[in-house]
């Protein structure tokens, strides 16, 4: 990825820096080289500085100078420890950081409670510091995944955390998102705007795959012959990230939430058939069955990476990005353009 590959400049730099928490990570790293593209002061979060490196790599890949506007914070979000010192002088938050799990949690408490509580401690310092709003990037896992009629989704709608079978990273970023905006509501003087994107794909920078980006990979690649009947959105980490910067300064974003998905929810098999289109070479290596959804239910129960799709039953989600568009003048890529960017950003790796 080049500078090339960056959206439509942002609105014009404003004052103080601009603080990403979650760095290291796909949107975060995204984040951050399209805050320098643009000019902006960055200050990046780290739990430890052993994490610097990983970001000035990515900023390198992005073929981005960061002169002397790139700076570090150690901080992490299971303690109080460095978020003053890292809000200090902080226009603008970014929060991109929350627990993932590489693996099922033992109790949903693993997730829900460092989600949650990592959420108030920066709004909390952001608060103390004076900055004028938190962005945070919550998920479309707590828009969309409790049935409703005709399953269309908007902003007013939310997952509700007793849902069955609703998985405990989903319930995490429910109650994480709540517990900011009960906060923002009982502190009137601290701005915040939410974020809701579905399934980010697009180009990886940094060495270690998002889980989505890792689908794509294991597709490429042979490791998944058939796929779960599931369908969901996609939206390119790009635009996730044109819409924070947007929502970071447009005013009528205060106090709103934004879900950030590129168009019509697909499947597993469909961005199969994607991929074999326009990498004929890997056809024979991509997934070509697709399992029934009580054959997903089964195999849920002993593979937790399945729970997501045994949670949405087959069910095919009309989500709206009509908010976003009409509000902040968002317009995002076309799936089919992400998927496909996806797959090139690994191919270039020596996939």
């Amino acid at each position: 990825m080049g500078t090339d590959d960056l959206t439509a400049p942002a609105p014009a730099p404003g004052s103080g820096t601009v603080l990403v928490t979650g760095g290291t990570g796909l949107v975060g790293g995204h984040s951050v080289t399209r805050l320098l593209h643009e000019g902006y002061r960055t200050r990046v979060t780290v739990r430890g500085p052993g994490q610097e490196a990983g970001v000035r790599a990515a900023v390198q890949q992005a073929g981005v100078d960061p002169a002397d506007r790139l700076e570090f914070a150690v901080a992490d979000l299971g303690a109080d420890d460095g978020w003053g010192d890292a809000m200090r002088g902080i226009g603008h938050v970014l929060h991109h950081a929350s627990p993932f799990p590489s693996s099922a949690p033992a109790t949903e408490d693993e997730l829900v409670v460092p989600a949650r509580d990592g959420t108030l401690r920066v709004l909390s310092a952001a608060r103390k510091a004076g900055v004028a709003r938190v962005v945070m990037t919550s998920s479309y896992a707590a828009v969309g995944y409790t049935p409703k009629p005709g399953n269309h989704y908007t902003e007013a709608d939310w997952t509700d955390p007793d849902t069955e079978g609703l998985p405990a990273y989903h319930k995490s970023k429910v109650l994480a998102e709540r517990a900011a905006w009960d906060y923002a509501h009982a502190h009137g003087d601290i701005e915040l705007t939410v974020v809701n994107p579905t399934g980010i794909f697009g180009p990886q920078l940094g060495t270690r795959p998002s889980g989505s980006v890792g689908l794509v990979r294991a597709m490429l690649t042979g490791q998944m012959p058939a796929v779960p009947i599931m369908y969901f959105g996609v939206v390119d980490v790009r635009d996730v990230v044109d819409l924070h910067l947007r929502a970071m300064l447009h005013p009528k974003a205060a106090g709103e939430r934004f879900i950030a998905v590129g168009g019509p929810a697909i499947s597993f098999l469909r961005m199969a058939q994607i991929l074999r289109e326009h990498f004929p070479a890997a056809a024979d290596r991509l997934p070509s069955v697709e399992l029934t959804v009580e054959q997903v239910r089964e195999a849920a129960k002993t593979q937790p990476a399945l729970r997501d799709a045994a949670a949405l039953g087959g069910r095919i989600p009309v989500i709206s990005n009509e908010k976003a568009r009409s509000v902040l003048g968002w317009e995002p890529r076309d799936v089919t353009e992400t998927i496909v960017a996806t797959a090139d950003s690994q191919l270039r790796r020596g996939l």
